[in-house]
């Protein structure tokens, strides 16, 4: 067994993968996934799991040099606030960026990871960085 946290093996294996300005995308129940980038479907139902739950099994593995969210998605919170599934998670300030070109950054990634999340605009691209 594995001593990380993260104990899926095809999501385990994407990260193993990943070289410097790879992305991953971890969405919502809704997020489109563009045809040709890899799905890794984890929704099980509806709030199962939360984006919450996927990103830190991710940054488990994960060395993160930039992350990207929906504008859309902290333009109603006070300024420089997060949004609570990605609260404390990030060891990078997240830039924003519009969810249209957020989409469209989709189809570079490595994989869009679905989740059951039922929250607006709760997606994030995490582009891969360094460890030395």
């Amino acid at each position: 067994m594995k001593r990380s946290p993260l104990l899926h093996a095809e999501l385990s294996q994407v990260i193993a993968a990943l070289g410097h300005g790879d992305m991953v995308v971890i969405g919502d129940a809704g997020l489109p996934i563009p045809e040709g980038t890899k799905r890794i479907d984890l929704a099980l139902t509806p709030g199962i799991p939360l984006v919450a739950d996927v990103l830190k099994a991710v940054l488990s593995e994960m060395q993160v040099e930039r992350a990207l969210l929906a504008r859309e998605a902290v333009e109603q919170l006070p300024a420089g606030a997060l949004p609570a599934w990605c609260e404390g998670q990030l060891t990078v300030v997240p830039e924003t960026i519009s969810h249209e070109e957020l989409k469209r950054l989709s189809a570079r990634a490595r994989a869009v990871i679905r989740t059951g999340e039922c929250t607006p605009y709760a997606n994030i691209v995490l582009c891969a960085g360094v460890t030395f």
